[in-house]
């Protein structure tokens, strides 16, 4: 795919020449799994309904009737991430997702932040390990 824009050009090749190296690819799929059973895990606990996530909304101040909503949009945008071509899109996807549950748990002063901002980071640095088109896009120079 290639794009130009007035006079500059930026391109990124679909199947980027360097490979990844068998190491990088299962690292970077062992980063990207932990994210994503987190996540299911959450998801399906939402789902259920289960009364420990219930009782978190009451002290989020979000309505109970969002639950079962959030919890099908967790799940769908793990399933987006978890596919390799879709994987970028999961990874926004996801990466927003997380970023509500970031600014949830600072407005109500609960230090389970952190969590969440670690769980974006390994979205992001798995993707980076197993995915080329990512590390063109970002290229971290030594």
């Amino acid at each position: 795919m290639a794009a130009s824009s007035q006079g500059s050009e930026f391109a990124i090749s679909a199947s980027p020449s360097v490979p990844v190296s068998k190491r990088m690819l299962w690292t970077g799929r062992v980063i990207s799994a932990i994210p994503v059973l987190l996540l299911i895990l959450s998801a399906v606990m939402k789902i259920i309904k289960a009364a420990s996530v219930v009782q978190g909304f009451a002290r989020y101040g979000y309505p109970e009737s969002q639950i079962v909503m959030l919890g099908v949009l967790e799940l769908l945008s793990c399933v987006v991430y978890a596919i390799p071509r879709t994987a970028v899109l999961g990874a926004i996807l996801m990466t927003a997702y997380l970023g509500g549950a970031t600014a949830s748990n600072v407005r109500i002063g609960d230090p389970s932040y952190v969590m969440t901002v670690l769980l974006g980071v390994f979205v992001w640095g798995g993707l980076y390990l197993r995915d080329a088109r990512v590390r063109a896009l970002i290229p971290l120079r030594s």
